[in-house]
């Protein structure tokens, strides 16, 4: 019998389990198309509509404004101040509210006994009523505890502060990449017509080739060699439509813009050579200054100097202050409501203890983060000096590319004059022509890198792309804004 007992006891054991088990459902598609069309809707949402050519400045401010990674960063940044505001409600008093009813099955009652004797000296009796109310407010505040709310309130404030920090570096990278999206559209712009054009040429030409080869006209040999000329071009030519035919997709992807519209970008006169009128010095004194990962190490050291007076703190005794409010239906009392207040002294005697080994993890704590940030301070200058070198190293490839761009086309001017008069082939003139298309984009490339290489530079400095206030937050507004800081950049304000 208690065999089965045990059996059954088991048995139950095992269904409680089982019946505990937490089972989770896979999400049904039709939610996760429901997701998808609501993202799309959201993702988009309440973007003021392309009017016009899309300028640098307006791609930039369509970045800073929509760009969804930007957005997540002014949220986290609201997050931070929610959390500051909550940390501030630490140092206020504890303060608890309780009301209810109490009752009990049976009268209260109690006697007394002699301590000598062991007899009753006193008969069963009652001071509390079965059924009674009860309410108390009672607030309770520590010096310690708010010293402690006060510095963790301070760190909260900090990292609101990093969280900024954090922002300004992604908007720093946005425009970036911005930069260098918009001035390889702006060469695909120019460049992937004259491709095309050139594809059908080389195309046509190969079908004429292929027609006298069928009709065994001419040397077979020189025939095939210059078909395979003709798709060698054409190679060259699709690498080139492939490299170009990305920019305007990775350029509608940071602005946040529905893949696939058309952006008409707006058109460029000529090529103008941005040049650095501050000195290095300078740019390295502004670097250790403006850059977000150093004032993000500078706020982090302050909030390990306050983990150090935290442990400090705690070592100290405590003051508490307390007083209540308090009220019982109780009819045996002579008084149903009364107040209370009382001052105590408390002192964690293990916090004694413990407090030297807290004081120095603190100050080890704060020896790294200064540690780190001279690492970083070194690791900065080491990219500004890299950016200057790339700048400088820009400059002189586009002069090299300007250089090639005016040769090719002069060749290829002969080259035309050659083919009208029938002393060359066609294969020469396209190869000429293909020449020329080659030194057109490298130049526009080269322009390109030119241009993303002189806001690396201000970007490496820390140069902020924004003032600290914007007079509108409409495109135009932002773009304005973004025109005219990079004017100061441009003539030396830091």
């Amino acid at each position: 019998m208690s065999r089965q007992k045990q059996i059954f006891a088991v048995s139950l054991l095992a269904l409680a389990i089982s019946g505990c088990a937490v089972t989770s459902q896979p999400i049904d598609h039709s939610v996760s198309e429901q997701r998808a069309q609501q993202d799309l809707r959201t993702m988009f949402k309440d973007q003021e509509p392309l009017s016009g050519p899309l300028t640098l400045h307006e791609a930039m401010a369509r970045a800073v404004k929509y760009n969804l990674e930007g957005r997540l960063k002014i949220m986290e940044e609201a997050m931070a101040q929610r959390q500051v505001d909550l940390a501030t409600f630490d140092m206020l008093p504890r303060m608890a509210l309780s009301a209810g009813y109490a009752g009990r099955s049976n009268v209260s009652a109690s006697s007394s006994e002699s301590i000598r004797t062991g007899t009753q000296s006193l008969e069963p009796s009652t001071s509390l009523d079965r059924d009674r109310r009860v309410a108390d407010l009672t607030t309770v505040w520590n010096v310690l505890d708010f010293g402690v709310g006060y510095v963790n309130a301070k760190q909260q404030s900090d990292r609101r502060l990093i969280v900024q920090e954090r922002r300004r570096k992604v908007v720093h990278t946005i425009i970036q990449d911005v930069r260098s999206a918009y001035w390889r559209a702006v060469a695909a712009d120019r460049l992937l017509g004259q491709i095309d054009s050139l594809m059908a040429r080389v195309d046509q030409a190969s079908e004429n080739s292929r027609r006298l080869s069928d009709q065994r006209i001419g040397d077979i040999i020189q025939t095939l060699s210059y078909q395979r000329a003709l798709i060698e071009a054409t190679r060259q030519l699709e690498e080139q439509r492939r490299a170009l035919s990305l920019a305007k997709t990775e350029l509608a992807t940071l602005i946040n813009m529905p893949l696939g519209t058309e952006i008409e970008l707006a058109p460029e006169t000529g090529y103008q050579v941005p040049q650095l009128t501050i000195d290095l010095d300078q740019l390295e004194q502004a670097a250790l200054t403006q850059r977000p990962e150093l004032r993000e190490q500078d706020y982090e050291t302050r909030i390990s100097a306050a983990e150090t007076r935290k442990a400090m703190l705690r070592l100290l005794p405590g003051l508490e202050f307390s007083a209540g409010a308090h009220y019982d239906s109780n009819s045996f009392l002579v008084n149903q409501s009364w107040a209370d207040y009382g001052v105590k002294v408390t002192w964690n005697l293990f916090n004694v203890l413990s407090g030297p080994a807290a004081i120095d993890a603190a100050k080890a704590g704060q020896a790294v983060v200064e540690a780190r940030r001279q690492a970083m301070s070194m690791a900065i200058l080491a990219q500004l000096h890299v950016a200057n070198a790339n700048f400088r190293e820009a400059q002189r490839q586009f002069e090299t590319s300007q250089q090639l761009v005016s040769l090719d086309g002069q060749i290829v001017e002969q080259l035309r004059n050659r083919y009208q008069a029938q002393s060359i082939g066609e294969l020469e003139l396209i190869q000429g022509e293909l020449n020329t298309l080659q030194a057109d984009l490298r130049r526009d490339l080269a322009y390109a890198d030119l241009r993303s290489s002189y806001g690396q530079l201000a970007a490496s400095v820390g140069f902020d792309p924004l003032p600290e206030s914007l007079a509108s937050n409409s495109i135009d507004g932002i773009a304005d804004a973004l025109a005219s800081r990079e004017a100061q950049w441009q003539s030396g304000q830091l």
